[in-house]
């Protein structure tokens, strides 16, 4: 073998050289290096490498697993912190079980959970799987045209409001607990307008439904979305399948809307009229929550 022959084999022994040949040909530019994680495997097209395509979305199946074991064990957390620390500030003589049926106490919980999955779901995104725009990566998309999704998720909920008129809803549900009170009212509203419609939108629409509509397409990835979602209330409906088939409707509109307008942020907005639109119709209905007695009238 001659010298010129041996510096050319020497050449293909290198990273760059086996970047650049391809069926013995060399390619005219070089590829950038991209992480394992945020790729597919590379393309091979001809007699060159086709750049390869970023995984959308990045994580996958076991990690929507591991992010719903992540939630339940938050939640528990939560809710133990907070009992603990209502029971050593606030109700000193209160037993424990006593103060698990304050829904103050659970609701100061579930809010400590929603900050601690969101700081996950952040750090699965930018750290695990090297997406650092995380906004991007899970498609919030905020649309310009905020009134128009404000307005959408009103008549979404008058809609669905009168549709449940001709449905069997139970008096008595598990949510009524939360409204005894002026200040249950209160927090409860508040957490259904902030931090309810964000992680659940972000939960649903922005890191489970992807990864549905990768598996086993978009229409089936839509309705199982919205039947987790359904099933995620059913127990505060007692599984009453009027009261859940009227949550069902609400994610998969919410989901086709995530779907059609590939935007996270337009179902929140939807989400938060929905939520906001029945709760000032209660908030009237009660004269400010002062007379929380007439929602069972």
């Amino acid at each position: 073998m001659n010298s010129s022959s041996s510096e050319s084999t020497e050449n293909l022994k290198t990273p760059e050289a086996t970047n650049q040949v391809v069926e013995g040909q060399a390619s005219p530019h070089v590829q950038p290096e991209l992480g394992a994680q945020d790729i597919f495997a590379p393309i091979v097209s001809g007699t060159e490498i086709v750049p390869a395509v970023a995984a959308d979305p990045a994580w996958n199946g076991w990690d929507i697993v591991r992010l719903i074991c992540i939630t339940l064990v938050a939640l528990l957390a939560s809710v133990f912190a907070a009992l603990f620390i209502a029971k050593w500030w606030i109700y000193p003589h209160t037993a424990l079980g006593e103060i698990a049926r304050i829904p103050l106490v659970t609701v100061a919980g579930q809010s400590l959970a929603y900050v601690l999955v969101f700081g996950y779901m952040y750090f699965l995104v930018t750290r695990e799987r090297g997406r650092p725009q995380f906004w991007a990566a899970v498609h919030w998309n905020w649309p310009s045209n905020v009134g128009g999704y404000l307005l959408a998720g009103f008549a979404l909920s008058l809609g669905l409001q009168v549709l449940a008129h001709f449905l069997p809803i139970p008096k008595d549900l598990p949510i009524d607990t939360y409204f005894r009170t002026p200040a249950e009212a209160w927090a409860l509203s508040i957490i259904s307008v902030t931090l309810a419609p964000l992680m659940e939108e972000l939960f649903f629409r922005g890191f489970l439904y992807p990864v549905l509509a990768r598996g086993i397409g978009v229409p089936i990835a839509i309705f199982v979305t919205a039947l987790g979602f359904a099933a995620l209330h059913g127990s505060q409906l007692m599984f009453s399948w009027g009261p859940v088939l009227v949550i069902f409707l609400v994610g998969l509109v919410l989901t086709m809307v995530r779907a059609q307008k590939n935007s996270v942020g337009a179902g929140v907005l939807m989400h938060i009229a929905y939520n906001g639109t029945i709760t000032v119709a209660m908030f009237v209905a009660t004269g400010g929550f002062r007379h929380l007695e007439r929602l069972n009238q």
